[in-house]
């Protein structure tokens, strides 16, 4: 038996039954000079504070993950001590529960964006080609201007896949201050993960059963799915490719949007443009 175990049943047996310390460590198998030492390694009680904070912050984060939020916010530590303390806390017992149970990574209401390329919402959406095969459809769609950002579409698209395409993407259009996404696990990924932390793009997780959270990119998704995937057949992946990005420019250059006014996307972002640029001109320097 552990000496942390004996210590315990030897101070559970002087409390439970009121006898000597020196009977107790004897019952227990227990030395008397182990009862009156005191511990002379650091207080963890900070660390251990933190590490819960962290961990209901972030209910799909295992101790590995909490270990890399604890190394950014400057706590030096290893992760085996995480582990440990991450066990003490009884931290693991929550991956027991069901998935609705778990805490939502939503943040409250998030801030309205003013102008293009500052929120953007993610989700994907599952079709299949003529011989029956199924392939998936990562779509991003920009909060303010309701345009089209991506239609990226493969047979297999992980976290790191979702990466890869953000990746390209910003480089084109600019990098945006948060994306609107779910639980899925290619959105929850350390790929995905590292991607966001090294891009300082905040991922905004919606709620767990509340589709409503990120109701841009569902709305984009039916009129996709009604528009473009239940009227064409897909010979092959690159022909899904070539009638999607074809789809995904006539819905950004010559589809009236009603929320828009009736204008096309790209009409309401030359538009408001336009607008701003006379403003700044008619305000004297």
């Amino acid at each position: 038996m552990k000496p942390a175990k004996r210590r315990t049943r030897a101070r559970w047996i002087h409390e439970t039954f009121q006898i000597s310390v020196t009977r107790a460590c004897r019952l227990a198998g227990f030395s008397r000079a182990g009862w009156y030492k005191r511990s002379t390694a650091r207080d963890q009680t900070a660390l251990r504070l933190r590490l819960r904070e962290l961990a209901h912050a972030r209910p799909r984060f295992g101790y590995q993950r909490l270990h890399v939020l604890l190394r950014r916010e400057g706590w030096l530590v290893n992760r085996k001590r995480v582990r440990r303390l991450y066990r003490l806390e009884g931290l693991q017992l929550r991956h027991r529960c069901r998935r609705r149970k778990h805490m939502a990574l939503h943040r409250g209401a998030a801030p309205v964006p003013t102008a293009q390329a500052q929120r953007w919402s993610m989700d994907f959406v599952h079709d299949q080609l003529f011989d029956g095969r199924p392939f998936r459809i990562l779509t991003l769609v920009d909060h303010w201007s309701r345009e089209s950002v991506l239609l990226e579409c493969g047979f297999s698209l992980g976290g790191r896949d979702v990466a890869q395409a953000l990746e390209r993407v910003i480089h084109r259009t600019g990098r945006p201050a948060s994306i609107t996404c779910d639980h899925g696990s290619e959105f929850t990924s350390k790929a995905l993960e590292a991607w966001a932390y090294a891009r300082g793009v905040q991922l905004d997780f919606t709620r767990p059963g509340k589709p409503t959270d990120n109701g841009h990119i569902e709305s984009f998704n039916g009129r996709l799915r009604d528009e473009c995937l239940n009227v064409q057949q897909f010979l092959s992946l690159d022909d899904a490719r070539a009638k999607l990005e074809a789809w995904r420019r006539d819905y950004n250059e010559h589809r009236p949007h009603g929320s828009l006014g009736h204008l096309t996307p790209r009409e309401f972002v030359q538009t408001r443009q336009g607008n701003q640029d006379l403003t700044a001109t008619a305000i004297p320097a």
